[in-house]
């Protein structure tokens, strides 16, 4: 089980895989299980957002055990939100805000 970080600028955290694009991250949710995803909404100019992740997710259901968001653009991240609510299973764990330290505490040590 991984922890996923898709951002396209910022420092990926320890515990954790970098996806710099929405592409990339589809294709980590494909290939692996997700415990934690913390997603961003911009990722550069004319390029995917994280919404189109958040709508891959809801599709096909693969959802991680834990969202978080820490983007910056509020608008983003209430649209994020709405999406993965939609189909949101109960055992799921959705924040429209970043991850708290303790859960990057978490990732960072190696504890799933």
């Amino acid at each position: 089980m991984i922890h996923v970080y898709l951002d396209d600028h910022r420092t990926c955290p320890p515990g954790f895989v970098a996806a710099r694009s929405a592409e990339e991250c589809i294709l980590l949710l494909e290939a692996e299980e997700v415990d934690i995803l913390s997603l961003d909404y911009d990722l550069g100019w004319g390029r995917p957002t994280g919404l189109e992740v958040a709508r891959y997710i809801a599709e096909s259901g693969r959802y991680p055990r834990r969202i978080y968001m820490h983007s910056s653009s509020p608008s983003g991240r209430m649209r994020m939100y709405e999406m993965l609510r939609s189909a949101l299973p109960p055992d799921v764990h959705l924040s429209h805000t970043p991850m708290p330290d303790d859960v990057a505490a978490e990732a960072a040590g190696g504890r799933a």
